[in-house]
């Protein structure tokens, strides 16, 4: 009768499970029956308009190594959500949440009724069971990212700002030089998009890739290099090239 009378407890704080102390604890097949993430959309907006369209980006930065709850990215999620589509309207953003939960949280439940202490061992067999997920974040992670027309940019960082509050420790909004979620700075899109610029030690062309971007040399590996040949590559089987010069004596 002790047991079924057992008061059932608020959730813990999340202090408890904040801060990042054994190795990661994942689902597999030795650990079944874990609960499902809170967080299950992670693109909002207009998440498959083309890179040209929205060349503003705003990211929220971490500034400690620590654990964020999936309730946590779910509630900042929205809060951001609401934010630019009150502002900029629907159409005129992308959000991304850059953190996916898949830490498991354990808990060793206690029995909080009368006439508990007959019933349980304490600390003993203390190893707790699943209950919630989490994320695992560095410093300087990026842990949301919004792409937007340069109007909206200012709304943008105001979104990630208000984000901020749904997470433990300290973050930073952080306005990024680069066009949209690419690699290439406003300056280097452009002239990328129109001819070609020299990026990380090569030359070549910026090439649209849906969201994000293909940088393109032109210098491919050669089909011949492994045998194989095609009229539309100029090679000819009979005449050995510099590509053609390793498998030539295969012929």
């Amino acid at each position: 009768r002790a047991s079924s009378q057992a008061a059932t407890m608020g959730r813990r704080p999340w202090k408890c499970s904040r801060y990042i102390k054994n190795k990661p604890y994942i689902k597999s097949r030795y650990c079944r029956g874990v609960p499902e993430a809170k967080i299950k959309i992670f693109d909002v907006g207009k998440k498959k308009i083309p890179c040209d369209v929205f060349p503003a980006c705003v990211h929220l930065l971490s500034l400690e190594k620590e654990q964020i709850s999936s309730e946590s990215l779910e509630a900042a999620r929205i809060t951001a959500n609401k934010h630019m589509i009150n502002s900029v309207g629907k159409d005129n953003f992308h959000l991304r949440v850059r953190l996916h939960p898949f830490n498991i949280i354990r808990i060793n439940k206690m029995l909080t009724c009368a006439g508990a202490d007959r019933l349980q061992t304490g600390m003993r067999g203390a190893y707790g069971k699943p209950n919630g997920l989490c994320a695992r974040v560095k410093i300087n992670q990026i842990m949301m990212s919004i792409r937007t027309t340069l109007k909206g940019e200012d709304e943008a960082a105001e979104a990630l700002r208000k984000a901020k509050f749904k997470f433990p420790g300290r973050q930073l909004v952080y306005i990024s030089r680069n066009w949209g979620f690419t690699p290439f700075s406003k300056e280097q899109f452009q002239e990328g998009r129109e001819g070609k610029i020299e990026f990380r030690g090569a030359e070549g062309r910026i090439l649209g890739d849906g969201v994000t971007t293909k940088f393109s040399t032109g210098k491919g590996v050669r089909l011949s290099k492994y045998g194989l040949y095609h009229v539309s590559s100029g090679d000819q089987k009979n005449r050995p090239n510099d590509a053609m010069r390793f498998n030539y004596d295969l012929c």
